[in-house]
């Protein structure tokens, strides 16, 4: 392993970290904020650690290999979420582990929140939230690949160990040029989103943050009470749109670009996506209807933007722990599932989730007719066999996890209901649970133990286990071993 290869990227990667901490240090002077200090320093901090990164790095990058790539986005995410607390614990908002777990929430998009309330929070502070949400969203490393590219070729071990699907589909032969198309996509659906937030009658600040948290799919609000403080149900409707558009897939939506919205009709995962929104929708929308005798035009109001949002972002337009049993037991399941592979919203992924039940499928006709080959299809085409096995494996995984994570959370006390809710929502990054992290509840009241286990649950899921997991092999770091 090139340890100083690694830290050469790494530093640029912080230095990069502390260019963006001066976007919210510029609102605090504007505003004549005393978080001003919090933030420069913060940025300061950053620019000392990277340049002495990149002083004891090396800049041959180019011969990066598959350990190092997952060394660098592993550890990238790590001090990325470690820098990104400073301004929460100089400012005196957050303690360190209060700090820590608001910074991973909203780099991993998760959105869950520690602050008991937002009422009297500086306006910069709002807003690196939202940049947290917003830059953890895409994926730090494939923000870092397009806007600084020299990091060599061999950048494709980072920008997989990232985690974006089972598959590592690209729609250019460079993935430099892929990643700044990808970046570009980014930028104009949150331009879209915070023009269409501004003429929904948000202000400017409002709107852009707002736009910032939906494509990011994360779910930070500028306000207690999220969505609903803003009652207003063409804002809710454009949200449920960008939040349903943030969960689909990026590379799709370049080749829908270049090849028409024709391509949409041919692809397996979303029209799955679509059809599992679809479906959720509506039976939400019965179930309100007949168990609280809302009005079909209400029903189907709450159901649409939960539905989006729980699936991708974690916003809230109303309080869904009041809501039948049935219509939770389908949010709970919506958490599970996420959105496309390539889009920025996490979960196991649509992909994996279709590929998996054709596998069943395939397994249960096989019985009948033993001779048959089995084959799983998608978009058309027969999909590796190998492809398939891993996405079988990441899903024992998947639910290994959160059946760990729910077991340390019942040892601190916490219902098994409200441990299932919290460990499936942070592996899944979406934020809302049940119970006493509902939609009207905040993280704040939770032990540090509890907090501790949710932290390590948004990484591993937002970097998808396996980029974690590998690391804490002792293995992994030794010089000898061969990958």
């Amino acid at each position: 392993m090139q340890k100083r290869v690694i830290l050469y990227v790494l530093g640029r990667l912080i230095l990069a970290e502390a260019v963006v901490l001066l976007v919210p240090c510029g609102i605090a002077i504007y505003n004549q904020e005393h978080d001003a200090v919090s933030f420069l320093s913060a940025a300061m901090l950053a620019g000392v650690a990277g340049h002495a990164m990149l002083y004891h790095g090396n800049v041959r990058v180019e011969s990066l290999s598959l350990r190092e790539g997952i060394a660098i986005t592993g550890l990238g995410w790590i001090m990325a979420t470690a820098l990104g607390m400073l301004p929460y614990v100089s400012g005196g908002y957050l303690g360190l582990l209060d700090g820590l777990f608001e910074s991973i929430s909203g780099f991993t998009g998760t959105g869950a929140t520690v602050f008991p309330t937002l009422q009297g929070v500086p306006r910069s502070i709002l807003f690196w939230r939202m940049m947290t949400h917003w830059f953890g969203g895409l994926g730090i490393i494939v923000i870092f690949i397009a806007i600084l590219p020299q990091t060599g070729a061999s950048a494709v071990y980072m920008y997989n160990a990232e985690g974006a699907g089972p598959t590592d589909e690209r729609v250019l032969p460079r993935l430099s040029d892929m990643t700044k198309a990808l970046f570009k996509l980014y930028l104009v659906f949150t331009l879209l989103a915070f023009l269409v937030y501004v003429l929904c009658g948000l202000r400017p600040f409002e709107a852009l943050a707002h736009a910032m948290s939906t494509i990011g799919t994360g779910g930070f609000s500028t306000y207690d009470d999220n969505a609903m403080h803003f009652r207003n149900a063409w804002l809710e409707g454009w949200m449920t749109f960008f939040m349903i558009l943030a969960g689909g897939n990026f590379a799709l939506y370049y080749r829908v670009w270049h090849k028409g919205p024709r391509v949409l009709l041919h692809n397996t995962e979303f029209k799955a996506y679509l059809g599992i929104i679809g479906s959720a929708c509506l039976l939400i929308t019965l179930n309100l209807i007949f168990s609280q005798n809302l009005h079909p035009a209400e029903a189907l109001r709450y159901s649409s933007f939960q539905v989006g949002s729980i699936s991708t972002t974690g916003f809230v337009s109303a309080d869904f722990e009041q809501w039948p049993p049935f219509a939770k037991g389908v949010l709970l399941l919506l958490m599970l599932g996420g959105g496309c592979a390539g889009s920025t919203a996490s979960g196991m992924k649509i992909s994996r989730l279709v590929m998996l039940a054709k596998n069943v499928w395939s397994i249960v006709r096989q019985k009948n007719s033993p001779r048959m080959v089995a084959a799983v299809r998608m978009n058309g085409v027969k999909v590796d066999e190998g492809i398939v096995e891993r996405a079988c494996q990441f899903f024992f995984l998947y639910i290994m996890f959160i059946m760990l994570w729910t077991l340390l959370l019942t040892a601190d006390g916490i219902s098994t209901f409200d441990a299932l809710g919290l460990s499936v929502t942070t592996m899944g990054n979406i934020g809302p649970a049940f119970g006493i992290a509902g939609a009207t509840q905040t993280y704040a009241g939770l032990s540090d133990f509890t907090k501790s286990v949710l932290c390590f649950s948004m990484l591993f899921g937002r970097l998808e286990i396996l980029t974690l997991l590998v690391m804490c092999r002792p293995s992994f770091w030794r010089a000898t071993t061969r990958w």
